[in-house]
């Protein structure tokens, strides 16, 4: 890992927003490993079992709770603390979640966007802010060819529409303040929109993975609403690569860069829910699923397909996802499999994920 990186994140100052988040927390370790100084600003953890709370992240980064509707604290934050890159990971993130909260839901992923990037804008010290959103800010017609990243924006939901509308934020910001044609200040922003993100210390409500190992560590059934629909399984740390790549190319300047992405799996890697829940049990050694009769009955829209197209991320950054989907659910699994995780751990996982795909 180091080696890939380099030196180059080495003493700089990245304010990760939403680091008690499961992306977030990872994302945080690997830049702690690759000795950056780590200023972390989200809401408390979902649960005591999360991925945050067990690798006890909280003493080995600047941690500090608040919220990112709070554009007082978020000023406080870059004033004092002065942050070189900034990861703006935090959201409510969940589509279920926000048919229930729809309001606040909104009020977090734009306004609480609109707080990072005016707070950013404002900054003598920051040069860099990628905005983390999702696959699912496209208006999706369940096409099989993939979406990419100049396709039209949308969403079905509250929460997909609440995300597109902070891609769209991004593109403004961009092209407002931070235009390289135009000789406007010398800050880059872009955005970066991933699939289905699985891995260790998820714990959400609404998710299918936590749900399926909340079943299967207390041998219950794991009910899954929809078996056959399509969704871009990743691991983890594969889009998180695919971040700091982006990042490293960013710093030097080429408006190219300063753009939106998607990191996403190839097409011969795309599974169905219930692809991934046989592969889980078969791993696990036990486990068993079924589709309630009453699966229609949800009050909230699901898509049946969803598929990204992540060419851009190949041709320009030579990114591309390494990992198979059984090495994916092997790290997943080991993850919820062992007894005592803790920071060290996660550094295990993390080292022999970049040894497998040998980066």
């Amino acid at each position: 890992m180091n080696k890939y990186f380099k030196d180059f994140f080495k003493g700089k100052k990245v304010l990760i927003t939403g680091h008690t988040g499961f992306i977030g927390s990872w994302l945080a370790i690997i830049l702690n490993e690759l000795s950056a100084k780590v200023i972390g600003y989200a809401l408390p953890p979902y649960s005591v079992k999360d991925n945050f709370v067990v690798t006890n992240l909280a003493e080995k980064i600047v941690h500090i709770l608040g919220d990112v509707r709070d554009f007082d604290k978020v000023k406080a934050i870059f004033k004092n603390h002065k942050p070189d890159i900034v990861f703006h990971l935090a959201a409510q993130p969940i589509v279920g979640k926000s048919y229930e909260i729809p309001k606040e839901t909104y009020e977090i992923n734009i306004g609480g966007t609109v707080n990072i990037f005016e707070a950013f804008r404002k900054s003598n010290s920051s040069k860099l802010l990628i905005n983390f959103t999702t696959d699912k800010v496209y208006e999706n017609f369940e096409i099989e060819r993939g979406y990419s990243e100049e396709d039209k924006l949308g969403g079905f939901d509250p929460y997909s529409s609440s995300k597109a509308c902070s891609e769209l934020i991004t593109g403004a910001y961009r092209n407002s303040f931070f235009n390289p044609k135009k000789n406007l200040d010398p800050k880059y922003i872009s955005s970066v929109r991933c699939g289905n993100v699985i891995g260790g210390g998820d714990w959400q409500k609404y998710r299918l993975i936590p749900d399926c190992m909340r079943a299967i560590l207390v041998d219950q059934d794991i009910l899954i609403r929809n078996p056959d629909y399509i969704r871009p399984w990743q691991y983890v740390l594969e889009p998180i690569r695919g971040l700091l790549m982006l990042t490293v190319k960013m710093w030097d300047g080429d408006p190219l860069f300063s753009s939106a992405w998607n990191f996403g799996p190839t097409k011969n890697q795309i599974f169905t829910v219930r692809d991934i829940i046989t592969k889980i049990i078969k791993f696990f050694g036990k486990g068993r699923y079924e589709t309630p009769s009453n699966q229609n009955s949800d009050n909230f829209h699901e898509t049946k397909m969803l598929i990204i197209n992540s060419n851009k991320a190949r041709k320009y950054l030579d990114w591309k996802p390494e990992l198979s989907i059984d090495d994916t659910i092997k790290f997943l699994c080991k993850w919820y499999m062992e007894e005592e995780v803790n920071y060290e751990f996660d550094v295990k996982q993390i080292n022999n994920y970049f040894k497998k795909i040998k980066i």
